[in-house]
C-alpha cells in the first residue's frame, strides 16, 4: 500500500518565480518622492480596467500605476481613484503597503483551478484578449492576494 501524497501547497504546486510585488498606496506622488531612492527610474501608466469580473458583477475601475524595480523584481504601487477593484476594498479598510504578489503564468485559468484546493478562488478577472489574462485570487484569512499574469513577452497579441 503506497502511502498517500501530502496535500499540495503553494511550495509545492510548481509556481514561477514572483515576478512583481504590488503595493496599495494613497499617493502615487508622495510614492515616488519617498521611494524613488530605492525603486526608481520610475514609469507610469493609466491602470484603469473597464468591465472587469469583479466579485459576480462587470466593474470599471479607475487606477493610475507607478512601477520602479529592485533587480529582476517589479516593483508595483497603485492608487485607487474610482471604481469597484480589491485596491478600493484595501483603502476603504484602511490600509495601505504590501497588497498582492504577482505570478506571470501560461494558463491564467489552469493555475486559478490549481490553487482552488488551497482555498484560493478569484475576486477580480480580466481577459483582455486570447492570450491575454490577469485574475487576482484570494483565500480567507490571508491578507495577501496572488495574482496570475498570462501575457506573451511582446505584449498582447503577439503570441
Amino acid at each position: 500500500m503506497s502511502a498517500a501524497s501530502p496535500p499540495a501547497d503553494l511550495e509545492t504546486l510548481g509556481l514561477p518565480p514572483i515576478d512583481q510585488v504590488g503595493f496599495v498606496v494613497r499617493s502615487i506622488e508622495e510614492t515616488k518622492a519617498r521611494y524613488g531612492a530605492i525603486f526608481g527610474p520610475w514609469s507610469e501608466m493609466d491602470g484603469s480596467v473597464q468591465e472587469a469580473d469583479y466579485r459576480g458583477r462587470k466593474e470599471d475601475a479607475s487606477l493610475a500605476l507607478l512601477f520602479g524595480h529592485s533587480g529582476e523584481l517589479e516593483i508595483e504601487f497603485i492608487e485607487w481613484r474610482g471604481g469597484h477593484s480589491p485596491h478600493r476594498e484595501f483603502i476603504e479598510a484602511g490600509r495601505e503597503g504590501m497588497h498582492h504578489l504577482r505570478y506571470r503564468v501560461d494558463d491564467t485559468d489552469a493555475w486559478i483551478e490549481k490553487l482552488a484546493p488551497l482555498g484560493y478562488a478569484p475576486i477580480w478577472y480580466k481577459r483582455f484578449t486570447e492570450d491575454t489574462i490577469f485574475a487576482y485570487l484570494e483565500r480567507d484569512g490571508d491578507p495577501l492576494l496572488i495574482e496570475f499574469l498570462q501575457m506573451p513577452e511582446g505584449g498582447p497579441g503577439t503570441s
